[in-house]
């Protein structure tokens, strides 16, 4: 599902409307009774009786004009606060601010604070509040007289559905540029907004509605700028490869993990346990020698011993056992420690490795200031799975700049440098070197704790090996590995919620996306 900026939204309504022939008054219809349809699903009737409708004077406030006209003629006391004189209302807005009045709607005009103020305790008492002061046009923080009212309207407490995005949020960035609405619900009007996606605006947005408005699928298809796609299950249950009844463990691939160090040997059976667990054929994890006891612990994966340092890290002249094992994909990292030879280790494997190679944790600390050594391997794929903090020092930057705009940091890279980038974290973005970005919505705040990423590392690797699209393989990989992380929330709970137990779910989260 495609996700659009300022924009992109702006040329998708220009285009629905000079070329398709939809007049803008019939979108506004349909997007404010699409909103009311959503507020009558969602909400009893109770829960609905007395409603609010904040209104700016742009197109977003006609949207709340029609809500509150259709809730009203449902049986809800509605009321309109226009923050705005009425003879500054303009064009289809106006249009509907006057059939509010010929049918008798209440609408109260409040250009002013002290206006508002004497609006204030009808929205406080309000069951309900609609949200329509400012749309997607947002590019500044709100001041003055709207940024009280946001101020308010979280401080009341009181439920609140947004018409197209929360009031304070940019339609162009997932960072909060300022104070914002609070909202329940938002209702999204012909495609999600880039806030609505992305942490930490989406946080603000509640429940995603995606609202048909009329603007047709194709025009949407055919917009220029970034092409941002939501990850749907639909998109991906197409990606799972089939298996073929007389396949072999060869067939699905043969998979090495380099990975562990002493006191971080949980690492590499979390990342072994993952591939096992996402359908790799075989599975070799490759550690220290003095390692390979602790890891050797689970039996269905196997082990290779690489020559170490004194004090137990992997030497650099492991790269030779590694490429000598006939992996099919190799990933490295977990736990594996850094410094010079862990580092000439990660240097000799983008080098060697033919095919694809999955680089996260002390790998992508050990190639900090070295990024331009991943120009090597143009032309074969490269997967980083970076969380903020390895991204900043991949980067150059600091984490609050790559938290800021984490669909352009991870698409930059991605770019720059010929790999695709997972992006971890609320809301993972998955950067492609062809321009494609994706965001996953699967996965829980209980996943916040230690061997997660570990975990991924070795699902993005499995399916690689048994996926010939890497756009596909690394998008399926990681909203599986978010599904199993919600489905184990769902029997632990998110508080007691460990890595292991979203490697234990990863069967049924492959169940559940191939409808099984």
């Amino acid at each position: 599902m495609r996700v659009l900026d300022t924009a992109q939204m702006r040329d998708a309504d220009r285009r629905t409307i000079d070329e398709i022939g939809i007049p803008s008054i019939v979108l506004m219809e349909n997007a404010g009774r699409a909103v009311a349809g959503v507020i009558e699903a969602r909400f009893e009737a109770r829960e609905r009786r007395r409603v609010a409708v904040l209104c700016g004077r742009g197109s977003n406030g006609g949207d709340g004009l029609v809500v509150a006209r259709v809730l009203a003629e449902g049986g809800a006391s509605a009321t309109v606060v226009l923050l705005a004189r009425g003879e500054d209302v303009r064009g289809d807005a106006r249009a509907n601010l006057d059939i509010a009045r010929r049918l008798g709607l209440r609408v109260v005009e409040a250009p002013g604070t002290a206006a508002w103020d004497a609006c204030r305790p009808a929205v406080a008492g309000a069951d309900l509040v609609v949200d329509a002061l400012v749309g997607t046009g947002l590019r500044a923080p709100l001041e003055g007289l709207p940024a009280a009212v946001v101020a308010d309207v979280n401080a009341a407490g009181r439920p609140v559905v947004a018409v197209d995005l929360p009031s304070g949020l940019s339609a162009d960035t997932g960072a909060c540029i300022g104070a914002a609405v609070e909202a329940r619900v938002t209702v999204t009007l012909g495609a999600p907004k880039v806030p609505l996606v992305v942490s930490p605006a989406a946080d603000r947005a509640g429940e995603m509605v995606v609202a048909d408005i009329g603007i047709p699928a194709r025009v949407v298809d055919e917009l220029g700028g970034p092409r941002v796609e939501l990850l749907t299950r639909g998109d991906l249950r197409v990606c799972l490869p089939a298996r073929a009844r007389d396949a072999h463990k060869g067939d699905c691939g043969r998979v090495v993990v380099v990975a562990g160090s002493p006191g971080k040997t949980g690492a590499a059976r979390l990342a072994g346990t993952g591939a096992l667990r996402s359908g790799a054929g075989l599975v070799t994890v490759a550690t220290p020698a003095s390692c390979v006891g602790p890891v050797a612990v689970v039996p269905e994966y196997m082990t290779a011993a690489l020559p170490e340092t004194e004090d137990g890290t992997v030497r650099g002249t492991a790269a030779e056992v590694v490429l000598g094992l006939g992996a099919d994909v190799v990933a490295v990292g977990p736990g594996l420690g850094v410094g010079p030879e862990p580092r000439a280790l990660v240097r000799a494997l983008v080098e060697r490795v033919p095919g694809p190679l999955v680089l996260d944790a002390d790998a992508i600390t050990v190639l900090a200031g070295d990024a331009g050594v991943l120009a090597l391997r143009r032309g074969r794929v490269t997967v980083a799975t970076p969380h903020p903090g390895e991204m900043a020092r991949l980067a150059g930057m600091a984490v609050g700049e790559v938290q800021a705009n984490r669909i352009g940091v991870a698409l930059r890279f991605a770019e720059e440098h010929g790999v695709h980038v997972v992006l971890k974290g609320a809301r993972s973005i998955i950067a492609a070197p062809s321009g494609a970005v994706r965001v996953n919505a699967s996965g829980n705040p209980g996943m916040a704790t230690g061997g997660t990423g570990d975990v991924l590392t070795g699902v993005v690797a499995a399916w690689l090996a048994q996926a010939d699209d890497a756009e596909a393989a690394t998008s399926l990989a990681v909203h599986l590995h978010g599904r199993a992380g919600d489905l184990a929330a769902q029997r632990v709970g998110e508080t007691a919620l460990v890595a292991g137990d979203v490697a234990k779910h990863l069967g049924a989260a492959v169940l559940e996306l191939a409808g099984g």
